[in-house]
């Protein structure tokens, strides 16, 4: 069995959809990202998102553990032309579409951007391909709420909009545990 350990990173402490904008994450509280080490199994093999903040998020947290090179099939939901706007700017301006893209998740898109179908196409794809390599191994996949969520969904076998009910904290962990026929969460947002 495979063990997930999915990873959000830092806060950017932005207030408007940040999708593959490259922000920075806060890294200050030294404090939860040393709780959230020690609470990671040491022998576990780490890898993370191209953006920055889930490349520093995981510089942070790797310790001695060995690195894969970033992924961006990891990265958030592309948000196209709604990137770095606020929900309410969108809403004045499009309020159908951006409602049946919260509400409704699965084949909506921000204009020149990504589905939720999109996106759990191409985060699966990536995670397929970890557990290929790493079978029966501990991976510590430092990543985006979106991409988080699209791996809940799998694992509970729930519809997108479920899954959108929950909640991933940032520097939060959800374990997941694959095995070839059955997958489990074993724990969703857990902040050590």
């Amino acid at each position: 069995m495979t063990r997930l350990h999915l990873v959000r990173h830092g806060p950017t402490h932005a207030k408007s959809m940040v999708g593959w904008s490259d922000l920075p994450a806060d890294l200050s509280d030294t404090a939860a990202l040393a709780r959230l080490s020690a609470h990671l199994p040491k022998v576990a093999t780490v890898i993370s998102s191209d953006l920055l903040r889930a490349t520093a998020t995981a510089d942070a947290i790797q310790g001695a553990r060995p690195r894969l090179p970033h992924d961006a099939r990891l990265r958030e939901l592309n948000f196209g032309d709604w990137e770095l706007r606020r929900f309410q700017q969108i809403e004045a301006e499009d309020p159908d579409r951006i409602r049946a893209f919260w509400e409704t998740p699965g084949t909506s898109r921000a204009p020149g951007g990504e589905s939720w179908n999109d996106l759990r196409h191409r985060a699966d794809a990536a995670i397929d391909a970890l557990i290929a390599r790493h079978a029966g191994d501990d991976l510590i996949v430092v990543a985006h709420f979106g991409l988080i969520l699209t791996q809940v969904q799998r694992a509970l076998r729930i519809d997108a909009e479920t899954a959108f009910g929950h909640r991933i904290d940032n520097l939060s962990v959800t374990e997941i545990h694959c095995a070839p026929q059955r997958w489990h969460a074993a724990r969703i947002n857990h902040i050590p």
